[in-house]
């Protein structure tokens, strides 16, 4: 396949990728991958693919602010603490050889999936939010320990994001989706900033994968607002799938 077919497929996979991370996450579990399979080293390939997620989280903002859910606080509180986090998962993620990166990665998409499938049901329709006090505090240590693992690796992330806030926080899934898109963004500019200082960053592979990501993600975030939390669901199940294909095909 030539370069130019390969750029195009690229841009297909970052934009399916930038629909499953703004509904759900886990779009790097198709990324890293593609990048990988295009012959970047695996921490060139986990550099390059920040830059999709950097734009394409910027988009997603953007989307939800256009149907007005706005940026709050507590998003701010918690990317910051990601972001903390996120410089050291970044700096583990440069330092460790190929090979055992792409182990973890395999490994993390297993998890993923199994996690996915025999988690709880949860009656987001009864929440009432927690994100103050106690709840708000454990929160911002939470998403610490969040931006490490998405600093590391990102696949996934999303998951766990929504996870915490569901959980700990009490959201209903579409804030929670506006919520980590704005932790994403902020985690993201350390992460970014690691992988460029360390030249870990193809940046023709990256912003193709970034036009991908970016339309989208534009385009799921209004998407999720428009349909509620019910097409999100839908998006979950695609996504396992999607995690599923690649792992038996790496087995």
């Amino acid at each position: 396949m030539n370069e130019s077919l390969l750029l195009i497929l690229l841009a297909l996979v970052g934009f399916i990728a930038g629909v499953i991370n703004t509904i759900a996450g886990g779009g790097s579990l198709l990324t890293l991958p593609m990048l990988i399979f295009m012959g970047l080293p695996p921490s060139v390939a986990n550099g390059t693919n920040r830059i999709g997620i950097f734009i394409q989280s910027i988009t997603s903002v953007a989307g939800f602010k256009s149907k007005g859910i706005q940026p709050t606080l507590f998003s701010v509180y918690l990317g910051v603490s990601a972001l903390a986090g996120s410089l050291i998962g970044a700096r583990i993620a440069i330092d460790i050889k190929g090979e055992t990166f792409n182990r973890i990665l395999a490994t993390v998409m297993l998890i993923v999936v199994l996690f996915i499938i025999f988690k709880p049901k949860v009656n987001v329709a009864d929440f009432v939010e927690r994100i103050q006090g106690k709840y708000r505090l454990i929160g911002i240590l939470a998403f610490f320990v969040i931006g490490i693992y998405g600093g590391f690796i990102q696949a996934g992330v999303g998951i766990f994001i929504l996870l915490a806030l569901t959980s700990i926080n009490r959201m209903g899934l579409v804030k929670s989706n506006a919520v980590k898109a704005v932790v994403v963004f902020i985690y993201t500019i350390g992460a970014l900033a690691i992988f460029a200082f360390d030249n870990q960053i193809n940046y023709l592979y990256g912003f193709v994968l970034a036009f991908g990501n970016a339309s989208g993600g534009w385009i799921a975030s209004r998407w999720s607002v428009k349909k509620g939390d019910g097409i999100v669901k839908v998006f979950l199940l695609i996504m396992v799938i999607a995690m599923a294909i690649k792992l038996w095909m790496d087995s």
